[in-house]
């Protein structure tokens, strides 16, 4: 029994051995440094390996029989989630790459992957010529017909030859439309957008744990627009897309936060705040950072009325601690968010100081946060500014108000009206100025 034992534990790391290999070759070499191997889930992403790129732009990862077939991706860069693509692992056989910036990747070996390149190429040419079809001068039934049956024996062939496999799944899911009798582009199109999730189960395990379902979605909910109207169109495509995912709550929740995050990185607000207020809100309840931060977003949002919070006001040589909403000495308010550590601030604040100082009295009053771990420096700098009121923001990113107006950088602008509504968020001071040149400050004696 002893000897058994032994012999088994002896054979042990032999059964661990490398069984396959994915690898490849960065190009150009310089541009990379590292890789980082990782197993995807549905809910998460898996840690595997991690690897240097070599000179020459190439790297392995050996993996063995606790590597099972799934979803991998592979890291090239920082952000991870910017720099990553994804890799079709059936534990059969090796895989090997090339991957450059201007191409992406390319699959020298792994049948499911280089079938599935294979089928997105073969694809595009057909949907190039479809295109072609609709804005040519020349349309007429046979070559309808002649150009769709391309379409749908291309389909078919790759469905046939990815029987089996993986790759079916994704090949499945992305079946186009085909219509069954000549119709015209705007018909064409607007069934296209009909029948866009027709094919795709969002409950799939293998689509869950990969790029593939985020992607499909974007594509929709930024192609199909009304250019007239795009702000209501995005909010029906989103409907659209949480009616075709359907009771896949994990699912729901990535694809809406995914979203979310481009609508507000554009500053599309009003749609940003469409989907958190509809969908996400209800979706993340116990997620109480991601809650704070989807509410923060939209009590910062134009229109909106900007937080509150108290000051120090000088007058008749009186200091008095007041809220911003019951300070009226202006048309229009500009909050500055910066720090006396901040190269941009200290360059920008200036040039602020000066231009306000032009402006005549009650058109507008700027009230400087100074987002601070020391007080005496801020201090000593705010002799600089005469004209600011003045905000100490002690615990500079853990300060409240900074946390308020979800400042991640400074300097940040805020304008608001008299109402202490907000209407423009600079980008920077030229920005600034490139805004009052079209909206200038009107007093109300200017109105009449």
């Amino acid at each position: 029994m002893t000897k058994t034992l032994l012999f088994l534990l002896a054979l042990l790391p032999n059964l661990l051995v490398a069984q396959h290999s994915i690898k490849g070759t960065f190009t150009p070499a310089e541009e990379f440094k590292f890789v980082i191997l990782y197993q995807v889930t549905p809910t998460t992403s898996i840690y595997v390996k991690s690897a240097e790129i070599d000179s020459s732009g190439k790297f392995e990862f050996k993996l063995d029989s606790t590597n099972t077939k799934g979803m991998y991706r592979l890291v090239y860069a920082l952000p991870q989630e910017d720099y990553n693509f994804d890799i079709i692992y059936n534990a059969k056989e090796d895989v090997e790459l090339l991957f450059n910036l201007d191409d992406g990747v390319t699959f020298i070996s792994s049948q499911e992957n280089i079938l599935l390149n294979s089928y997105s190429k073969s694809i595009q040419l057909v949907s190039e010529s479809i295109n072609t079809y609709f804005t040519s001068s020349e349309q007429n039934k046979k070559t309808f017909k002649k150009t769709f049956e391309v379409l749908s024996e291309t389909q078919n062939e790759f469905e046939k030859a990815s029987e089996g496999m993986m790759v079916s799944d994704f090949i499945k899911a992305s079946k186009p439309y085909i219509p069954s009798e000549m119709e015209d582009a705007e018909t064409f199109s607007k069934k296209l957008k009909n029948n866009y999730f027709k094919n795709i189960d969002f409950s799939n395990k293998t689509l869950q744990s990969s790029n593939f379902l985020i992607e499909t979605v974007l594509n929709y909910v930024f192609t199909f627009t009304n250019p007239k109207d795009e702000i209501n169109t995005y909010k029906e495509n989103i409907d659209t897309v949480v009616d075709a995912i359907g009771e896949n709550p994990i699912v729901k929740e990535i694809i809406l936060e995914v979203l979310w995050n481009q609508f507000a990185d554009v500053k599309t607000e009003p749609v940003a705040n469409y989907i958190a207020e509809k969908y996400l809100l209800d979706i993340v309840k116990n997620d109480k950072a991601l809650v704070e931060k989807l509410q923060v977003f939209k009590n910062t949002s134009i229109n909106e009325i900007a937080p509150d919070f108290s000051l120090e006001v000088s007058k008749n040589n009186n200091v008095k601690v007041i809220n911003l909403y019951d300070y009226n000495e202006a048309v229009q308010y500009l909050i500055v968010f910066w720090s006396s550590t901040c190269s941009h601030c200290l360059e920008e604040l200036p040039k602020l100081h000066e231009y306000t100082s032009t402006l005549e009295d009650r058109k507008l009053k700027v009230v400087a946060v100074a987002l601070e771990d020391d007080i005496y420096r801020w201090k000593d700098k705010t002799y600089d500014f005469p004209n600011f009121i003045h905000v100490f923001g002690e615990g500079k990113w853990d300060n409240e108000i900074g946390n308020a107006y979800g400042v991640t950088a400074t300097p940040t602008y805020f304008i608001l009206d008299k109402n202490k509504r907000i209407i423009a968020k600079p980008y920077d001071y030229n920005a600034l100025q490139a805004y009052y040149k079209e909206h200038p400050i009107k007093l109300e004696k200017d109105e009449h």
